[in-house]
């Protein structure tokens, strides 16, 4: 039909509503807003992970765990079977 296409807020033919331009924007704002939020997110969980890693090393290569460690693996290798 020659009528239906020259609705109330279209633009012409071949040209998008205005209504779908701007919710168009409107999403791609919320996307780019949300990829920050992402990427601001992933920072702050990179720096907790390097911070529990400092802390788990230092714990790991201290005197009483590494010795403890050591007499766990010779009681293991040392036991018959």
């Amino acid at each position: 039909m020659p009528g239906a296409a020259m609705q109330p807020g279209h633009g012409g033919a071949g040209q998008p509503r205005s209504g779908r331009v701007r919710s168009g924007r409107v999403m791609a704002g919320r996307v780019m807003a949300e990829a920050g939020m992402t990427t601001a997110e992933y920072a702050v969980g990179t720096v907790a992970a390097c911070g529990f890693a400092g802390v788990l090393y230092k714990l790991l290569t201290s005197d009483a765990v590494v010795s403890m460690l050591t007499g766990i693996v010779r009681r293991a290798l040392t036991i018959g079977f």
